[in-house]
């Protein structure tokens, strides 16, 4: 489970990343990256402990049984990029449809493969 500094709790913080931040995709899910030091409305970032992540699994991946798993398999692979990216980034990870048939392998080469995409559009 992500710690909750970790998560992007109000649908305002999805709706900024979503809309202001960067997109990177790849076959099983698409990132969207914002950083939060260019929007002058925000906290100040220095008081965010790190990377902000939030997922979106819609009902295109599959059923509960198979939602909830990538779910988890995400938050996972989530919880493994928080050392390695800025503490001033937010991150929402919208899960494609094959993401329900992924193997955790593969969503982890593909998420980092789609932040860095969106990192470097930035």
């Amino acid at each position: 489970m992500l710690p909750k500094h970790h998560k992007l709790a109000s649908s305002a913080d999805f709706a900024s990343t979503i809309k202001g931040g960067h997109r990177g995709g790849s076959r099983t899910l698409v990132a969207h990256v914002r950083d939060r030091r260019t929007e002058p409305t925000d906290p100040d970032p220095s008081l965010v402990p790190g990377p902000r992540f939030g997922l979106v699994v819609s009902k295109a991946v599959g059923n509960a049984v198979v939602r909830h798993r990538t779910s988890r398999r995400l938050r996972h692979e989530a919880i493994a990029l928080v050392d390695t990216l800025p503490a001033n980034l937010d991150v929402v990870i919208r899960a494609l449809p094959p993401a329900g048939g992924a193997t955790s392998e593969q969503l982890r080469r593909d998420l980092a493969k789609a932040i860095e995409k969106a990192r470097h559009r930035g």
